[in-house]
């Protein structure tokens, strides 16, 4: 958007963006402190041409990406509306990760590594008519698929150890029900996975020891 063009209706805001409606098809999606989505445009391109569901990217350029515009709730809103329960979205959560891990890796430069998202969490899978979509690719990349499991097992029990009313239970039983489905998560994924988030600029400290008690949290769910 230039000073000459009018204003294009918000769709949304996240934690480092904001998505506007171009139309009824496409929606710009900004990181408000710029950037370059240039690599995050090419993860989206090459699962999505393998089948995995993705918002299809139309254009990337510098901080904005224009892309498929989805219709449907996020997860999580499906979670707090009651329109989802907590054991189906365990399963499609799993079903997700297992898809994106099967998928051949773009650049492939260490032996088993494979695509990994990052952080593939409720908010970030949007249930549309034709099925659940992942959005937001800005952590996408290869490495091991452990490292991504372990990431949002860290996202999941960081809720579950949350005060507010009603969400840690849901989170816990959501946290159980997805690492029932994936398995016991190895040490070494873990502790890469904590790390990542201590170091996370929006969400962490720099200092894992806080995230002890996910740790803890992750081990005992498993």
């Amino acid at each position: 958007m230039t000073a000459t063009q009018p204003a294009l209706p918000l769709l949304g805001s996240g934690r480092e963006a904001d998505v506007f409606a171009i139309d009824e098809v496409r929606a710009l999606r900004r990181y408000r402190n710029g950037g370059d989505v240039t690599a995050e445009a090419a993860v989206m391109a090459h699962v999505g041409a393998l089948g995995y569901p993705v918002p299809r990217v139309y254009e990337a350029r510098g901080a904005d990406m224009v892309l498929e515009r989805l219709s449907g709730a996020t997860m999580l809103a499906a979670f707090q509306a009651g329109t989802m329960g907590l054991d189906e979205g365990a399963g499609i959560l799993a079903d997700l990760h297992r898809r994106l891990h099967a998928l051949p890796p773009r650049l492939g430069r260490r032996p088993g590594d494979r695509v990994i998202h990052l952080d593939l969490h409720p908010e970030n899978v949007v249930l549309t008519p034709t099925g659940p979509v992942v959005i937001d690719w800005r952590n996408g990349t290869e490495g091991p698929a452990d490292l991504d499991v372990a990431a949002t097992a860290v996202i999941l029990a960081q809720a579950a150890l949350d005060p507010a009313p009603g969400l840690a239970d849901a989170a816990r039983a959501l946290l159980t029900g997805f690492l029932g489905r994936m398995g016991a998560v190895p040490a070494d994924a873990l502790d890469a996975a904590i790390a990542r988030r201590a170091g996370d600029p929006t969400r962490g400290t720099g200092d894992p020891a806080p995230l002890r008690a996910v740790a803890a949290l992750i081990r005992v769910a498993c």
